[in-house]
Order: structure tokens, then sequence, then C-alpha cells
């Protein structure tokens, strides 16, 4: 990659790095659903002012309706809201940790799913390690005993088999489609969902948050959300799918570094560990690192 890319990857991570400190300054103030709710409306509004803006055409195809809920639901309410509700139990970057198995599910799932995504030797062996980078990032046995703080581990991977989900289903749910377009459509159809959701459950937000929470949920809607999706698809033209994936390498680190600042999160070694084990089995599944004795 040339210099321009790997800046705007680099950019992509920290934007996504830091929505795991956002949503937990969010929390300080704001319930779980309406952290969602003010993510999805503010990231759909500013994508929607970007499509006016730049005059890009829009689908009229009411199919697409039905296309952009299954999205929302998978690619923003679930995991959104998973991964908030998780974050109220287990540090910042232990979240960001877990959400890189988003990789191995992807692999998991393309391979039920699809006849070209067959599970190969070498992506066994990627996906094995990064169930054993899980498995030692939680802690060995923590995860059976169901404390708060368990749960949230298990709602974090739970989000990010969602994510999985979610890309298996755009590969062909939202092809032909601007990106800009699909990814308004699909935080539309999250909005829908999550402000009424937010309202019943949690009631109508008092507004008056310190301007730290202001300042995080700006964050989280208009950095994390709508900026982000614009700069996903912008590293994708110029690097590549391939070198696009570096991203969930290049994420945790960033994240477990704000967390320690921030808040001075400290994480136990055996999550450094885990994450090693799973960035090294994230080599093996995109083809950086080939394993052992096997011809590619």
């Amino acid at each position: 990659m040339n210099a321009r890319a790997w800046f705007l990857l680099g950019l992509l991570a920290l934007l996504w790095a830091g929505s795991f400190l956002s949503n937990r300054a969010a929390l300080v103030e704001v319930g779980v659903l309406t952290t969602v709710a003010f993510r999805v409306a503010g990231g759909a509004l500013a994508l929607w002012l970007w499509i006016a803006l730049r005059g890009l055409p829009v689908p009229r195809d009411p199919r697409l309706a039905g296309r952009f809920m299954i999205m929302g639901f998978l690619n923003n309410i679930i995991p959104f809201t998973l991964i908030v509700w998780g974050q109220t139990r287990v540090e910042s970057g232990l979240a960001s940790i877990l959400n890189a198995a988003t990789a191995i599910f992807a692999v998991l799932v393309a391979a039920l799913v699809f006849d070209d995504e067959r599970l190969t030797v070498d992506k066994a062996a990627g996906v094995a390690l990064g169930f054993a980078g899980v498995a030692l990032a939680t802690g060995a046995g923590a995860l059976l005993a169901l404390d708060p703080r368990a749960l949230g581990q298990i709602a974090v991977l739970g989000a990010s088999l969602s994510y999985a989900l979610a890309a298996a289903y755009a590969r062909g749910a939202v092809r032909g489609l601007r990106p800009e377009v699909a990814a308004a459509g699909m935080l539309t159809a999250a909005s829908l969902v999550m402000v009424p959701a937010a309202l019943l459950v949690e009631g109508v937000p008092g507004l008056a948050y310190a301007p730290a929470t202001w300042a995080a949920l700006f964050y989280l809607a208009f950095m994390a959300s709508a900026l982000a999706y614009l700069l996903y698809y912008a590293v994708l033209q110029a690097a590549g799918a391939g070198n696009l994936s570096l991203v969930t390498l290049l994420i945790p680190p960033v994240a477990i570094a704000l967390g320690a600042a921030v808040y001075h999160e400290a994480l136990p070694l055996h999550a450094y560990g885990g994450f090693a084990l799973l960035a090294l089995g994230l080599l093996v599944l995109d083809g950086r690192l080939g394993w052992p004795g096997r011809r590619r």
C-alpha cells in the first residue's frame, strides 16, 4: 500500500477504536438503547446529507426496504446494542479484542453459506488459532461462570457473530448499490427501530448532558458511523479487501491504549496473549502467513 492508503487505514482504525471509548463515556449519563439510537439516527442523517450534497442517485425499488431492515438489525441494532451493553461489564480494550473475532466468525459463516468460500486447511488453522485467542482473552473457564463480566464478554462475542452474518447477507442483498446509499438505508432502518425502542424503554432523554457525554454521542454518530463508513469504502477502493482487513488488527491496540490513557483500564496479561493468538489467526486467514507445510 502507498502512504495515502496506510494513512486512511490508520485513520479508520482510530475512528472505530474510539467508538469503544465513546460508548463508555456516553454510558455515564445515557442508557444503552438511547446511546445506540443516537448513533444510528445521527449517522443516517449525516449520510443522507452527504448523498444530497453529492447528488447521488437513490434507488426506488421497494424490495430494498426489507433488505435494509435486515441489514440494520444484523449490522447495527444487534451488534451495537450488545457491545454497548457489554461495555457496562467489561473494559473497552477487552471489548475491542473480542470484537476482532468478527473475522473468525465471518469465515465460518461464509463456508456454510457460499460454495466458493469453502473451509481450506489454512482457513481452518486460522479459525482454530482465532478461537484459541478468544478463549485465552476471556480467561480459562470464565465464560462458564455466567457472572456479569462473563455475560458482558458473551454479549460482545454475540455482536461479532451478528457482524459476520451481516457480511454474508450483504454480499447479495445490496449488490449494485452505491456504498453510501446502502449504509444510509441500513442506518435509517435501524433508526426506525431503535428510536421508538429507546423512547419506550428508557423514556425521553433529558438532553441536559455534560459536554463530555454530548461529545461521545456526536463521535459515535458522525465519526464512528457516518465518516467511518465513507472512509471504509475509500480504503477498500485504494487498497483492496485484503489490505482493508488489517483494520481488524489495528483497532484493539488503539482501543486498549485509549482505555488505559483515559479510564486507567488495566487488562490482565492473558487478554494480551489472547489478542496475539487472535492476530496470528487473522493473518493466517488473510493469507499473509501460510500454514507450515501447505501449498497455497
